[in-house]
């Protein structure tokens, strides 16, 4: 296995904010999006007293990732699952609460570097996108059977595409003369169908569509609605939790669920504010973090990450 080609994103930040509460024996912390797992290694390393739950819905990631961490033994626990299944997966597993979760979200680094996935548009490939490649339906799918409708409505919301109607419908007139299978034809529609300024702009045009059918085709969004919160809800009193986000939908996200958690449910006017009221986190980062030039240098997949991070300062009330 090639490990040079992956190089975790902000990783010295992400084991900073984790420490306070990773040290102590006995600790448990959580990876929920495993990959290739060079966070989760690092966190074992940096950690010897810690022991380590990782989630991934991708099947060739847990393999790979599994002969990474052979070598910690029984203190790795690998799991097939949906980081929103982290509830059912704790409770399985008999751990009523965590001190440390850490989520790296968007797409592994083995996810773009294997072509045949599909994921990425420098290449072609089968327009597949799935992370787990058991379950779902994939890109092509979306592209050949949703309604024009639904597919500007997904551009638009999760790929922030201005031209989604122009896309769409280049789509629909070329899919019905022969449906679309391969990322090559796609990434070219996407080119023809754009006006001369929008390609000036932005890097690659395809990139928004890709975006965009990739949270489709995975449900992102909805599964990172339900896993922060569950998360937040695993921490014991004093656990951390560390995010990093690949673009705006997932960071604004992440950031609303902590900012409620970080304030006070007390009716305004009261002098005194019940234990009840105050609140259940403390924000560890003043906005987001955004990576330093170093880390870009590290690893170009760095540049659009935003990290952010809280700790549980009080229980839920019963």
């Amino acid at each position: 296995m090639n490990e040079t080609r992956h190089v975790p994103v902000m990783l010295q930040r992400c084991l900073d904010m984790l420490a306070p509460a990773l040290g102590r024996p006995g600790a448990v912390v959580v990876d929920c999006t495993l990959g290739l797992g060079g966070h989760s290694e690092a966190l074992l390393t940096r950690f010897p007293e810690a022991r380590l739950i990782a989630l991934d819905r991708d099947k060739e990631a847990l393999r790979l990732s599994g002969e990474r961490l052979a070598a910690f033994g029984d203190r790795a626990t690998l799991v097939h699952a949906v980081y929103d299944e982290l509830p059912g997966v704790l409770d399985r597993l008999g751990v009523p609460r965590v001190q440390g979760v850490l989520f790296d979200l968007g797409v592994s680094s083995m996810q773009l570097d294997e072509a045949d996935r599909g994921f990425a548009y420098a290449q072609d490939a089968p327009l597949d996108m799935r992370m787990d490649q058991t379950t779902g339906i994939s890109a092509a799918e979306v592209l050949n059977t949703y309604p024009p409708g639904e597919l500007v409505r997904i551009l638009r919301q999760y790929g922030e595409e201005k031209q989604a109607k122009r896309i769409v419908a280049a789509v629909v007139r070329e899919r019905q003369k022969e449906p679309f299978t391969n990322s090559a034809r796609l990434v070219e529609l996407i080119r023809d169908a754009l006006p001369q300024a929008a390609k000036r702009t932005g890097g690659n045009p395809a990139k928004r569509t890709f975006q965009a059918l990739r949270i489709e085709v995975n449900g992102e969004l909805t599964v990172l609605e339900r896993a922060v919160p569950a998360a937040v809800k695993a921490l014991a009193v004093g656990g951390r939790i560390a995010v990093l986000s690949y673009h705006s939908l997932e960071d604004r996200l992440v950031k609303q669920v902590f900012a409620a958690g970080a304030t006070s449910t007390a009716p305004p006017g009261l002098p005194v504010v019940p234990e009840r009221y105050q609140p259940k986190l403390k924000l560890l980062t003043r906005g987001a973090e955004l990576p330093t030039e170093e880390e870009v240098a590290e690893n170009r997949r760095a540049a659009p990450a935003r990290l952010r991070g809280a700790e549980r300062i009080r229980e839920d009330d019963l």
